[in-house]
């Protein structure tokens, strides 16, 4: 007898074996028709939408091309010499955002994660800490970046202590990991606070520290429901690493700035901002994916 309440195992002939698949009903007339009727207004709308977009960009570069100071502009703006000649040089300022901006978003995912976890502390012995941390968010992301950049890159030096860097880039990572950081601690608060209390509960229940309930129980589910706005962070670090420009590092934007003071000509901060847009769009895409994966899975076992 099947204790479990379940169907009693039945007993085959040595050497048969019995698949245990179970199998699954076919869909429904009209979950059928749900999806011929979601697939045809799928391919309408992709239909109106390369259509309308094909009408905008013609009526846009005709009146761009029309206008009285296109000559002049293409100039300024489009001389195909200049942007070859400064490509390989603004390349080579790239490479340095990108090592910037791999280095800053892992630094800022601990920061923030460490913020989050002691905005979330309950025990009132803990409310200095969850102070300081409620004091660094409302600091931090109210205080526009490129002042925080003055600050970091020209204030600090200033000191003159010997433990401070005087590298530029250095001191602008310092100030992206400062800003970025009180942003994606709210990011993964919100998604802490999201889990249910029960989820607690459960593992207290199991004899789980409170320690382990976060790492184990509370963090897993709580990164799993902020992914998406947490790679539109991403995303916008992506293009805020070339404000360390300001404080005269040689990314990209300073070396498009250098070739500009010899030719006169504005072509290269175009050729940066085109590499800038070639980096953005696929994390761009990446988020809009996760994002879209998120909601299938929300509105699963919908099908009739």
């Amino acid at each position: 007898m099947n204790l479990r309440g379940g169907a009693a195992p039945i007993e085959m002939p040595a050497g048969v074996l019995v698949s245990t698949a179970v199998a699954v009903p076919p869909l429904s007339e009209l979950e059928l028709d749900r999806r011929r009727y979601r697939r045809g207004r799928a391919q309408r709308s992709a239909l109106v939408a390369v259509i309308s977009t094909s009408l905008f960009a013609i009526v846009a570069v005709a009146a761009v091309v029309n206008a009285p100071g296109w000559e002049r502009f293409r100039q300024a703006f489009l001389d195909l010499n200049v942007a070859s000649s400064s490509f390989s040089f603004i390349l080579g300022g790239l490479w340095l955002n990108l090592r910037l901006l791999a280095v800053t978003e892992v630094v800022v995912l601990i920061v923030a994660l460490f913020v989050a976890s002691l905005r979330t502390l309950r025990s009132p012995v803990l409310f200095p800490f969850r102070a300081m941390a409620t004091a660094y968010v409302d600091f931090f992301r109210g205080l526009p970046l490129i002042i925080l950049l003055y600050l970091v890159g020209f204030g600090l030096p200033s000191l003159r202590l010997s433990f401070v860097p005087t590298d530029p880039t250095i001191l602008g990572g310092i100030a992206l990991v400062l800003c970025y950081g009180a942003y994606v601690a709210e990011v993964f608060r919100s998604g802490i606070d999201g889990v249910h209390p029960s989820q607690r509960n459960a593992a207290a229940s199991l004899g789980l520290s409170p320690l382990q309930t976060m790492r184990l129980v509370v963090l897993p589910q709580a990164v799993r429901r902020v992914l998406p706005p947490l790679l539109n962070d991403f995303v916008a670090l992506q293009k805020d690493v070339g404000l360390v420009s300001l404080l005269g590092a040689v990314d990209a934007i300073r070396s498009a700035q250098i070739i500009n003071a010899e030719t006169y000509n504005y072509t290269p901060y175009l050729v940066a901002g085109l590499m800038f847009i070639a980096l953005a769009v696929p994390s761009g895409r990446l988020a809009d994916y996760v994002g879209a994966r998120a909601r299938r899975r929300e509105q699963a076992g919908s099908v009739v």
